[in-house]
């Protein structure tokens, strides 16, 4: 009898057990992304916490008043605008292809133009990290051929090398002999011709935005890696950051065309450049998503350390005293004592204009893509405004007109 009642009650205790396991699985069912019902509930009041405490509402409402000035002076694009991880504002207007009349949407891939040079300088820094290239090593370490002494990756990153503008100097057969040529082709002119630098010549003696940095830099990133620019990038940058949609101009895959935008410019779609192959300086393709994305990988030091980091904003250029400033791959607002405010970049490339502007201090990204030419993109005064709570003075021009 003793028996019977202890296998009664040991079997209660099992069918118990199973049902609270099975309560508790059922509490915690995983969703597809990985994470479950109870971490998404959490999710969902952190960020509105999140929310209430930054005015996110009433941010999103000023920031409406301010796009939809933008939208009447020409504004065609994508715009994202978070702060503390949260989105505030994201939308799309106008058109990717007028031809078309297909519409931009979230998912809509735009040519960055030169705020790809953020993409190419974080590449360089972290194969700095690896130990596989040397910020004072010269190019001509890995380029013997190369015409020029005494350039270093760190003149290249801040624009301080002195050399020759190639989308100028090799213009001439360029155009007459209808040729794209790609980086290493170009690094090939630049030994063969040995062109005569521009007027401030001397390494490191002057600071001089050149396109031709960073279109080098990416030579290096594939003579180092020994993989091409497109494939180094998607496998070290693009996917540890989440960017499951960017890619570079030159990368050949059918997939890329998804949501591809075109430039306009002067009323008219442009055609393909023949420096559109050169890249570095420009070529990536992103979304404001993904854009998003890079900024928390910037800000969490995804793919670099955060000593690498602090260096790409450490002002490095003191020419001209004022409020601008350049990093490695990054231009730099900053105070009086030349201390980083904000970090940020623009770009423009056959009838794009983009810009990424952040505040490290009070965690905001402000992002905005558009495809056919408008300048009005680089006004973003009011919007840091709006971001600062209006509790803040700033003595920021309107308008940023770096590109």
């Amino acid at each position: 009898m003793k028996l019977r009642n202890y296998f009664s009650l040991h079997s209660f205790c099992y069918i118990l057990l199973f049902f609270c396991c099975l309560l508790t699985f059922s509490c915690k069912k995983t969703s597809s992304s990985g994470i479950t019902e109870v971490d998404s509930v959490a999710l969902k009041k952190e960020e509105a916490r999140i929310r209430k405490e930054i005015n996110a509402d009433q941010k999103a409402a000023l920031i409406e008043q301010v796009i939809q000035k933008k939208i009447t002076e020409g504004f065609n694009g994508n715009v994202l605008i978070a702060q503390k991880g949260v989105i505030i504002y994201q939308k799309s207007y106008g058109f990717a292809d007028f031809k078309d009349t297909i519409r931009n949407n979230l998912q809509s891939k735009f040519q960055l133009a030169s705020l790809s040079k953020t993409f190419t300088a974080v590449a360089i820094m972290k194969l700095a990290e690896q130990g596989k290239i040397g910020l004072d090593n010269t190019v001509k370490d890995y380029f013997t051929n190369f015409p020029y002494d005494g350039i270093t990756i760190r003149s290249l990153l801040c624009h301080r090398s002195g050399l020759p503008f190639y989308q100028y100097t090799f213009d001439k057969v360029v155009r007459e002999n209808k040729v794209y040529p790609t980086n290493q082709q170009m690094m090939e002119w630049f030994a063969t011709t040995q062109p005569t630098p521009k007027m401030f010549n001397q390494p490191d003696h002057y600071f001089g935005y050149n396109n031709t940095n960073f279109a080098i830099l990416a030579a290096l990133v594939e003579k180092v890696s020994g993989k091409p620019f497109d494939e180094y990038m998607r496998e070290n940058l693009f996917k540890p950051a989440g960017m499951k949609n960017s890619f570079i101009v030159t990368t050949k895959n059918d997939s890329i065309n998804i949501n591809r935008t075109f430039g306009y410019q002067f009323g008219q779609r442009l055609p393909k450049d023949y420096y559109d192959d050169i890249t570095g300086d420009k070529g990536v393709y992103s979304t404001v998503g993904d854009l998003f994305n890079w900024y928390k990988a910037l800000k969490n030091n995804t793919i670099i350390n955060k000593e690498s980091f602090r260096e790409m904003i450490t002002p490095r250029s003191f020419e001209f005293p004022g409020l601008r400033n350049y990093g490695y791959g990054f231009r730099l607002w900053v105070d009086s004592k030349q201390q980083t405010e904000y970090v940020y970049h623009t770009g423009w490339w056959k009838g794009y204009n983009t810009i990424m502007f952040f505040d490290p201090r009070e965690d905001f990204v402000i992002i905005l893509v558009n495809n056919r030419y408008n300048r009005s993109v680089y006004n973003v005064k009011s919007l840091i405004e709006i971001m600062h709570g209006g509790n803040r003075s700033s003595t920021m021009e309107e308008s940023i007109l770096d590109e």
